[in-house]
């Protein structure tokens, strides 16, 4: 972890702890596989949109997993930059004939992931968590509880999500003001 321990030492003190919980979140306990934990803190990092967090979790996640999960972990960020806005539309909306409409959105990588579905899946499930789609939760949710994931594995990628995703917050802090 010795990239993503680069950046967390540059976390302001009252960032402390999101300093604590980027540690955890990555070494400590986790019902997840290797390919799911860094898969997923690789897809929130590309989500929470900092390039140099995204970096550093991305080389640090290959020394435990093959490249094939941080591309999936991209993909999902990406797709999700998609459908979640697209269906947080048609959800917060409320309007049936939206529903009704056909999104023509392509997500073949959805369908055939470089390496399995119901990872990509919980890769997606994180980063609509940080985009705060409530439709794509729901429906990602169902898909990898339905594949044979528990509510644990849910649990511990959310987390894995909202830490990383203060992590990108943190690092993107101004410096403090005089007297502030």
């Amino acid at each position: 972890m010795q990239h993503t321990e680069i950046l967390r030492a540059r976390l302001p003190d009252e960032c402390k702890d999101v300093r604590l919980n980027l540690t955890a979140v990555l070494t400590g306990e986790t019902t997840l596989t290797p390919a799911q934990r860094w898969g997923t803190a690789v897809a929130a990092a590309v989500a929470s949109r900092n390039a140099e967090l995204g970096r550093a979790i991305s080389l640090d996640a290959l020394a435990h997993v093959e490249a094939k999960v941080l591309e999936d972990a991209r993909a999902a960020a990406s797709l999700m930059a998609m459908n979640n806005v697209y269906y947080r539309f048609r959800h917060l909306v409320e309007n049936p004939s939206y529903a009704a409409k056909r999104p023509g959105l392509r997500m073949n990588r959805l369908a055939q992931p470089a390496t399995n579905k119901l990872d990509f899946e919980l890769f997606s499930l994180a980063v609509s968590a940080i985009n705060g789609c409530g439709a794509c939760l729901v429906a990602h949710e169902r898909t990898v509880l339905g594949g044979g994931l528990s509510e644990d594995n849910v649990h511990d990628a959310v987390r894995i999500a909202a830490v990383v995703h203060a992590a990108a917050v943190s690092l993107e802090m101004p410096e403090p003001v005089p007297g502030g």
